[in-house]
């Protein structure tokens, strides 16, 4: 009997001990273990935050690289097309003639070239000073501290400057006489009156208008303003540069002189010459007068036409976007960007 209570004490000690060595165990997964929900939610929510903040920190880096120029600030150079004058004109006056970077973006015309660097941050181009700034959503570039401006530009102390050229069609090579006689009278318009002067000048052309002299008293020498031109057309071509101050000028100059038509289709400087003198001046390209955003070539010989000369300067503006934040450029600096040695806005900033 005293065996059998000794046997039934031993086993229930055994019982309680493997109780309190589970409960122990319980215990310690509780603890340590995976299976505690409450700390799992903990470290998940835990490693998100740290998620978060190298999310953030990374963020923050690259709006700081992109505002001081860094690594996300590469440069987008564009240029013109190689048949334009303000391209020929650029190179020559920067001093990079046939170095333009292969990765520089081409573009059509000065409409194009502007619309395409508003819609990019990182760009960089040039347009004449007779583009409208604001409505392309592009700023001008100061060149070694001095911002292109009629009185910069006059004064000489901004150097990116050009004329603005024109030639017509030989003396004896004109449709008729009424419509030789009506091209002589808009060059005289154009280039001497004070009218003409003014209206150029309003597009942005650089010009002395009080040096011109009153259309009544040019006129007298142009009886065909007098007489109906509605059945006579003018054709202007060449560069896209001049494209504002010239479309202008026709207009106001229609009423003026019998209302005649005109067409002006533009298309860079170095059509200007070919279509009123060169091999396209009797093809479907013919045009009465042409225009050039640079002087013209020794082998383009304007001496041929009846009428060639300089009818205002323009300046050669560099531009960015408009939020960019870079001011003032040297010429090295531009020389640089559009070879391709300066490839990141953080180099000149």
């Amino acid at each position: 009997m005293k065996s059998m209570k000794k046997v039934l004490t031993v086993m229930l000690f055994g019982l309680v001990g493997t109780s309190r060595l589970a409960s122990c165990g319980s215990n310690s997964s509780g603890e340590n273990g995976k299976d505690n929900p409450t700390k799992t939610e903990a470290k998940e929510k835990e490693t998100e935050k740290e998620t978060e903040k190298e999310t953030e920190k990374e963020t923050e880096k690259e709006t700081e690289e992109k505002s001081s120029g860094g690594a996300a600030a590469k440069i987008n150079v564009y240029s013109r097309d190689s048949s334009s004058g303000t391209r020929a004109a650029f190179e020559e006056l920067v001093g990079f003639e046939g170095e333009l970077t292969d990765q520089a973006a081409e573009t059509s015309g000065n409409g194009d070239m502007a619309t395409k660097i508003g819609q990019d941050e990182q760009a960089i181009g040039y347009v004449s000073m007779t583009t409208d700034f604001e409505a392309n959503n592009i700023k001008k570039v100061a060149l070694d501290g001095v911002v292109p401006e009629v009185d910069t530009v006059l004064d000489g102390s901004y150097t990116l400057k050009r004329p603005f050229t024109y030639v017509t069609r030989a003396e004896d090579d004109f449709e008729n006489d009424d419509t030789k006689a009506l091209v002589a009278a808009f060059i005289d318009y154009l280039e001497n009156s004070k009218e003409g002067r003014e209206i150029v000048s309003s597009e942005g052309g650089i010009v002395d208008v009080d040096a011109g002299t009153p259309w009544s008293e040019l006129k007298a020498n142009h009886p065909v303003v007098d007489q109906d031109n509605s059945g006579l057309t003018l054709r202007t071509g060449g560069s896209t540069s001049v494209e504002k101050t010239v479309k202008a000028a026709l207009e106001a100059f229609q009423p003026e002189a019998g209302n005649f038509q005109f067409v002006m289709n533009h298309s860079g400087s170095g059509d200007g010459f070919k279509r009123v003198l060169g091999e396209e001046k009797d093809s479907a390209n013919a045009i009465d007068i042409g225009f050039a955003s640079r002087d013209f070539k020794p082998e383009e010989t304007v001496d041929d036409g009846m009428m060639s000369g300089v009818y205002c300067q323009d300046a050669v503006v560099v531009a960015v976007e408009a939020s960019n934040d870079i001011q003032s450029l040297s010429v090295d600096q531009v020389k640089g960007i559009f070879t391709g040695k300066i490839t990141d806005w953080s180099e000149v900033k």
